[in-house]
């Protein structure tokens, strides 16, 4: 994981420019999670982040307060600045906050196929906030259909998604290839709240694969968006969907064994990585 997380610099020297990866995504104020926090995991990974902000939000690691969706010109508006001026590597969609940015951000990737483009969909924060329209949710996976490299959605997430409850590892198999047949989308679905042990299952197009990890006991704040964004910089590194997933997943676990209190909240992320 080092030699990946290093290879664009040789003794502390750069030997050539980075390339840049870009989130659109919402702002936590606090940088616990978002588009802060995104920027940081890419700049841990040796990467420049570059960010398109589609939603502002109230909130620290205590919980969301509230939240406003910007409008779509002002999105595209930001996403067009960078792209022409810009050599993209690959694209994080997380907060969108609207319907509207939903559908603006599939054309925005349905643009962008020649980079790695991972979606994690955030529909709700922990403490039950809505963070993307409700009727959005229902036609999230239509606008996004065959538009991403991997979509990551946690086990409420993906049972929306879905309209099926996923209460065990075998459903979220199903669902998983369900996503991809009928929307063209690879996906990872997060099993962190499963009973038991945790599990997070990807299927790949062709196959599943199973990412069994104990359970730390540790809440932190952001653990979706650190991973979503981590799995998007092994991806842009040339690693395969398998392999990306699998560092992403470790990376991640390693994070959050050296989280932090920040607050009055739950833990956040330390940085550097």
């Amino acid at each position: 994981m080092t030699r990946d997380r290093h290879s664009f610099y040789n003794g502390g020297t750069v030997k050539r420019p980075p390339p840049f990866l870009v989130s659109i995504a919402g702002l936590d104020p606090s940088g616990g999670a978002g588009i802060l926090l995104d920027l940081h995991v890419f700049e841990g990974l040796c990467f420049r982040g570059a960010a398109v902000l589609a939603a502002v939000t109230a909130q620290t690691a205590a919980g969301v307060r509230a939240a406003l969706a910007l409008p779509p010109v002002m999105v595209r508006k930001q996403f067009d600045a960078l792209a022409a001026d810009l050599k993209i590597a690959g694209i994080k969609v997380g907060m969108l906050g609207s319907a509207a940015n939903v559908r603006l951000v599939a054309g925005l990737l349905g643009r962008s196929r020649g980079v790695p483009r991972v979606v994690d969909p955030v529909f709700r924060a922990t403490s039950g906030a809505w963070l993307l329209e409700k009727k959005a949710a229902c036609s999230f996976l239509s606008a996004m259909s065959g538009r991403a490299t991997l979509i990551t959605p946690n086990l409420a997430e993906a049972s929306l998604l879905t309209g099926r409850a996923l209460t065990s590892v075998g459903r979220m198999k199903d669902a998983a290839r369900g996503i991809f047949e009928r929307h063209g989308l690879p996906c990872l679905i997060k099993g962190g709240r499963l009973r038991g042990g945790i599990v997070d299952v990807l299927f790949d197009g062709r196959e599943h694969a199973l990412f069994l990890h104990a359970r730390s006991g540790r809440d932190v704040h952001g653990t979706g968006c650190f991973l979503s964004s981590a799995i998007l910089g092994f991806l842009a590194r040339g690693r395969t969907l398998h392999e990306a997933c699998h560092l992403g997943i470790e990376l991640t676990l390693e994070a959050r064994r050296r989280a932090v209190r920040a607050g009055r909240g739950r833990a956040v992320f330390a940085f550097p990585l």
